[in-house]
């Protein structure tokens, strides 16, 4: 009786024994996740706010509250329409608070001046790239080079005259604007795709009319 009171209470103890080591998981450390007993990385905290989404806004129910939907969005693209032309108007008139940082300062402004007074031959840039073009797609050789000729004389004459403008503009400005620093290569290159640009597409517009002394 005695060995069968042992052997029964054997097996209990051991049935205890081995039940916890059924029930522990293991858990194992890649990298920065950890692999719990499902099998799967622990998603990290960013990855999870990641595809934490604000409330989407439900679907219309009614007519009426679509149409007020709309209403709202089409009255938000205006305003941003209205802003964009207030910015390209303010742009245009030279207001520094909205100019591209390579056209604001009076030094600058000055320098568009001296450009916009004279009469050069770069202003003829943008015509001459279209004869370009034209005599490269007619099959005459005639015209193409005839054309070619022309354009080559042109270029090299607006590339002259560039250089020019540019030392004129760098020596009025370093004058005019004594204590600031004026880059030759910079104001020089700012001068000369000034006025290679048709005088109504310029921004900003010409303050100044054609053949005005600058002072």
């Amino acid at each position: 009786m005695n060995f069968l009171r042992r052997g029964s209470a054997s097996a209990p103890e051991q049935s205890s024994e081995d039940a916890p080591a059924e029930e522990v998981r293991e858990t194992v450390v890649v990298g920065e996740h950890k692999t719990g007993g499902k099998g799967r990385p622990t998603p990290s905290r960013r990855d999870a706010q990641g595809k934490r989404r604000g409330p989407v806004a439900p679907a219309p129910k009614t007519q009426r509250e679509a149409m007020k939907r709309a209403k709202a969005l089409r009255g938000t693209k205006e305003d941003r329409r209205k802003a964009a032309d207030d910015r390209r108007r303010r742009m245009a008139a030279g207001d520094d608070a909205v100019l591209l940082p390579r056209d604001r300062g009076p030094a600058r402004a000055y320098a568009r001046d001296l450009v916009d007074a004279r009469r050069n031959l770069m202003g003829l840039f943008m015509p001459l790239a279209i004869l370009i073009f034209i005599t490269v797609i007619v099959p005459v050789p005639q015209v193409q080079t005839f054309g070619s000729l022309i354009c080559l004389v042109m270029l090299v004459m607006m590339a002259l005259e560039g250089l020019l403008l540019g030392r004129y503009v760098v020596t009025r400005v370093r004058a005019r604007f004594p204590d600031q620093q004026v880059g030759a290569l910079s104001y020089g290159w700012y001068a000369f795709t000034r006025a290679t640009q048709i005088r109504r597409l310029r921004v900003p517009k010409p303050r100044v009319a054609r053949g005005t002394q600058v002072a």
